[in-house]
């Protein structure tokens, strides 16, 4: 591990606590948004990597949606958050369990603005009631479809049926949107080089009505031009 590395985890450590207990005495959801984007960029400014957004002129400025992400890194929710800088969608994070109890990023997890996705609960109804009480704040929810981080040399892989769940229960349309450069190797290249500079290009696409019949998977395929077949199950 370098020197670099381990300075980064360090300031990274404190970056996640010290705005997850700003965040904690935030109730305001433009003021969370704000919170959200300034350790945002705060992170990305510290491993120098910048964001570019590709057909800019397709993501709303306003409004309700199920934003769609694929996902290779813990760097994935700042990327989005910066990328989304200058609208005011805003809403929370569908997250895992390992990240609520996480030393790392539970405070700022759980004070964010998330919702607890717990796959070992035989019961789902508590996770689209928490859901459909966030639409009905007026938020969007921000959900990565594959379920956890790709770690395989596809572009994307299979897509869980829950997020189409979500569109469908709470009417929302449904906002994709590509991280087109490999953000894990970004990363990775940070930590290992303190003077790189890098940027990562997210590819915004076209709405998706939430009555669509077509598979999610298909058509996030389809849009972003990606090589893998999707699954034929679907």
């Amino acid at each position: 591990m370098t020197f670099n590395t381990i300075k980064q985890l360090f300031y990274g450590l404190y970056l996640t606590n010290s705005f997850g207990y700003r965040l904690s005495k935030v109730k305001d959801p433009m003021e969370i948004k704000r919170l959200r984007l300034a350790y945002s960029e705060a992170q990305l400014d510290a491993l120098h990597i910048s964001v570019k957004v590709e057909n800019p002129e397709k993501l709303p400025q306003e409004g309700q949606y199920l934003l769609v992400v694929n996902h290779r890194s813990i760097i994935d929710p700042p990327l989005i958050e910066v990328a989304l800088k200058h609208t005011t969608i805003f809403g929370p994070w569908i997250s895992k369990k390992e990240l609520y109890n996480s030393f790392f990023f539970g405070l700022f997890v759980r004070n964010a603005g998330s919702i607890l996705l717990d796959r070992e609960k035989s019961q789902m109804s508590g996770f689209f009631a928490e859901t459909k009480e966030a639409v009905k704040r007026g938020e969007s929810i921000f959900i990565f479809p594959e379920g956890t981080r790709n770690k395989t040399d596809k572009a994307v892989t299979t897509f869980k049926e829950g997020s189409r769940l979500i569109a469908l229960k709470n009417r929302l349309p449904i906002l994709p949107v590509y991280i087109k450069t490999d953000a894990d190797k970004a990363l990775k290249n940070a930590l290992n080089d303190s003077k790189l500079a890098q940027e990562v290009t997210i590819v915004i696409g076209d709405v998706i009505d939430y009555k669509e019949k077509t598979s999610l998977e298909i058509r996030y395929r389809e849009m972003f031009s990606l090589d893998d077949e999707a699954e034929t199950s679907k």
